[in-house]
């Protein structure tokens, strides 16, 4: 929902701007708006689409889109539109804005990286907060520099890393509540930027989460600074246990390190772990599940965040497969990470499948979920591993079951080992 807020933070004064955000209450088509934008990722373009044509055509009111599926694919998305915002917001909304109150619309409006310096603080009553987590989410820096290839995020950015100025965000921060989310794609790809961050927030005794990479355990003073500051859990891309996959990926940050080295610094820092994996990789047999789970439980790992391999358009992995003629399906709804779009060179797709969704549930499995809770109290507070990391295991849990992430390996629920699929 950030997003959408710094969309409205960059319209001019004279714009009345409301949100809507459909996953937590219905979209008023009879609403009197003289102009509709829509935000969205690629799994929710087929239903933005017809969000769309549905004003267009219906209401007569005119339509923009924006957000990651329309900046890669906006020659599809125009077909739905009267204008196209590719890239950031804050540099392609007043441009928008000035042509639609003159008559004078452009199909696509490209935005260069605009600098976070003075970046407008969002207007947060736009959104009713009961319908999200209690957390206060900001950005400190936008984009990555790392060129992984499945990543849309960092592609979205161009491959580059941007930060606002640090008395910048501790002003924001002073306005926020104790405990904030940090909705950065990679907060230490600057280590020095994110030194000098993590210094000045020691004061505010914030706690706080967020996104990055690996190397926060290659630097001493970093991880320190991140624990002073009050880091309590970060998101972390460890992608896979494959370095031949890490190559192909070309996640070289990661290759090289020991991943149960790295989640015993940040639990000895007192910071829990979600971790990201992705699973499908031209390296992956079926040996990979029950090795990804062996990881999972050795080390701890308190959130998970487990994928089917996904190739977004826009990023160099789908022009790869989709150029070996691998994706076999391009029904954008499917590209969820709960469905498998192409084919996988070590074994067939149900088996990719049927194995995700067995490691979630073994993962997931009440008895392991309490036994790593239990172990998580030797080093995160009582508050955070009882009203965080269990909460959101249960929470995932029922999630999972719902969105059908587990709903192939009901038959594996007791057992240890992944027999293939179902």
């Amino acid at each position: 929902m950030l997003p959408s807020l710094y969309v409205a933070a960059s319209m001019p004064a004279f714009v009345e701007t409301q949100i809507i955000d459909e996953d937590v209450q219905p979209i008023d088509f009879d609403m009197a708006a003289d102009l509709i934008g829509l935000s969205f990722m690629t799994y929710n373009a087929p239903r933005a689409y017809e969000i769309a044509d549905f004003f267009r055509m219906k209401k007569g009111k005119p339509v923009i889109m924006g957000g990651y599926h329309p900046t890669f694919m906006p020659d599809e998305a125009i077909r739905h539109a009267d204008a196209v915002c590719i890239g950031d917001a804050e540099d392609n909304i007043p441009r928008i804005m000035a042509d639609f109150t003159t008559g004078k619309l452009k199909p696509f409006y490209r935005s260069e990286l605009p600098s976070l310096a003075g970046l407008l603080i969002p207007n947060r009553r736009l959104i009713r907060k009961s319908d999200y987590a209690p957390l206060d989410a900001l950005q400190a820096t936008r984009g990555c520099y790392h060129r992984c290839s499945f990543c849309s995020v960092a592609a979205f950015h161009h491959y580059h890393f941007r930060t606002r100025p640090v008395a910048e965000v501790i002003d924001e921060l002073k306005t926020l509540g104790r405990r904030v989310l940090f909705m950065d794609d990679n907060i230490i790809g600057n280590r020095d930027y994110a030194k000098q961050l993590f210094a000045a927030m020691i004061p505010l005794k914030k706690h706080w989460f967020s996104q990055c990479g690996i190397g926060i355990t290659q630097d001493e003073e970093l991880l320190r600074l991140a624990a002073r500051s009050g880091c309590r859990g970060l998101f972390v891309g460890f992608e896979t246990l494959s370095p031949e996959g890490l190559r192909h990926w070309k996640k070289h940050s990661n290759l090289g390190k020991d991943y149960l080295a790295v989640a015993k610094q940040l639990h000895a820092a007192g910071i829990a772990i979600c971790a990201a994996f992705v699973i499908g990789g031209d390296d992956d047999t079926t040996e990979v599940f029950e090795r990804t789970l062996e990881f999972l439980l050795e080390a701890n790992i308190e959130l998970l965040q487990i994928t089917r391999m996904t190739p977004f358009p826009g990023t160099p992995l789908f022009d790869e497969l989709d150029r070996q003629g691998r994706i076999f399906d391009k029904d954008w709804s499917h590209y969820d990470f709960n469905h498998v779009v192409f084919a996988p060179k070590h074994m067939d797709p149900a088996t990719l499948d049927a194995g995700v969704a067995w490691v979630a549930r073994r993962f997931l499995d009440r008895s392991i979920v309490v036994q790593r809770v239990w172990r998580s109290l030797q080093y995160l507070s009582p508050a955070i591993a009882l009203g965080g990391v269990l909460p959101l295991n249960l929470s995932y849990r029922f999630r999972k079951a719902m969105d059908g992430n587990m709903r192939r390996s009901k038959s594996f629920e007791s057992t240890d080992k992944f027999t293939g699929s179902q």
